[in-house]
């Protein structure tokens, strides 16, 4: 369920979901080589965006969620009500980026943002939790007529962070 608005030169969308799905897929705790199904998992969320152009060639991204990811209908391998791994809780984002539109470099262009990620758990069950995060990113680009070309700059600051996890694949140094 949704709602979309568009105030002047930015559009706005609201959704509230609720999923449910039967038999996905997770390592299985015996033997990492092999895949066990989950009963019955739920994603509950919420989810706001806003995009815009204020003047043109500046272009603006900003997102906003809660999620709520769990077993629904779990077994003896899959506590009912831990947690999905990998499933943040909440996230947030704002990327902006500008286009020169006129003169010598017109179609010149350079961007910047900045991506939270809420804490994960790691394992199921829910033993194990990766930590929030917070990176910024960054790019250049050059744009003519048919053709583009960019370079991306990810993880600007060096922040330490999991993107994911796999039980098997999962190494933490103390």
């Amino acid at each position: 369920m949704g709602v979309k608005g568009e105030f002047g030169n930015f559009s706005a969308t609201l959704a509230a979901y609720e999923i449910t799905k039967t038999n996905l897929l997770r390592t299985d705790p015996l033997d990492p080589d092999f895949s066990i199904p989950i009963g019955e998992v739920k994603s509950r969320g919420i989810e706001f965006d806003l995009a815009g152009e204020p003047v043109s060639g500046w272009n603006i991204i900003a997102s906003l969620f809660f999620n709520d990811a769990f077993i629904s209908v779990g077994d003896e391998f899959n506590p009912e009500d831990d947690t999905l791994i990998n499933a943040p809780g909440n996230g947030a984002s704002l990327w902006t980026t500008y286009e020169i539109q006129e003169g010598n470099l017109r179609g010149f262009g350079f961007g910047v943002g900045i991506f939270y990620v809420g804490d994960r758990e790691a394992e199921i069950p829910n033993d194990l939790v990766l930590s929030s995060y917070v990176r910024a990113d960054a790019s250049l680009f050059y744009r003519r007529d048919t053709w583009q070309v960019q370079l991306n700059f990810k993880n600007l600051f060096g922040t330490e962070y999991f993107e994911s996890s796999q039980t098997h694949l999962l190494i933490v140094e103390l």
